[in-house]
């Protein structure tokens, strides 16, 4: 049984004349090409750490199976905006899970997209820690009834965003959750 013990997140925009390869293009940005990646659903494993960029592509071995978490979208439509964003939400004790989500939408700003896949993952530890609050609240509001119990450790995100090529070009956007 694999249970990571760090996760690192990352991401990417890449742009082609083909889907399959813009999609390519955003890998090798994000630097996870060279990966075998595994689709996995959003569990933050208990004690595992959410480690750098920088420290977590050094560890990587091309060709390795990878479990990953990601988001990502595409366009060949010029000029629209698309957005891909992991949240995370971690809980203040280790020996707990925390949760991740994916969130890709069209039209929406890394500010909006990242806020609102963070508080996706936010809102599903809540859920399982017992924390009261109320679902229809902004995203501020409810990242200030979370600080305020003190059982949520880190809350993030990381989220790319990118306009469509004004040539038609396909444009892809992923962000990514590597599980190690």
């Amino acid at each position: 049984m694999f249970v990571a013990k760090e996760l690192f997140l990352t991401h990417g925009v890449g742009r082609s004349k083909e889907k399959l390869t813009s999609f390519e293009m955003a890998l090798r940005d994000a630097g996870i090409a060279a990966l075998n990646i595994v689709r996995v659903s959003s569990i933050f494993p208990p004690g595992a750490q959410l480690i750098s960029r920088q420290k977590g592509m050094q560890k990587l071995v091309p060709g390795a199976v990878t479990f990953v978490v990601m988001s990502d979208t595409c366009t060949n439509e010029p000029h629209r905006l698309i957005s891909a964003s992991v949240g995370v939400a971690i809980p203040r004790n280790r020996h707990l899970y925390g949760y991740l989500s994916e969130h890709h939408a069209y039209g929406q700003t890394a500010k909006v997209a990242g806020d609102y896949a963070e508080d996706l993952a936010a809102t599903m530890l809540a859920t399982i820690l017992g924390v009261d609050f109320d679902p229809d609240k902004s995203w501020d509001e409810k990242q200030e009834v979370w600080k305020i119990s003190g059982q949520f450790f880190k809350t993030c995100n990381a989220t790319q965003t990118a306009v469509g090529d004004k040539k038609g070009l396909w444009t892809t956007v992923l962000s990514a959750a590597i599980l190690l």
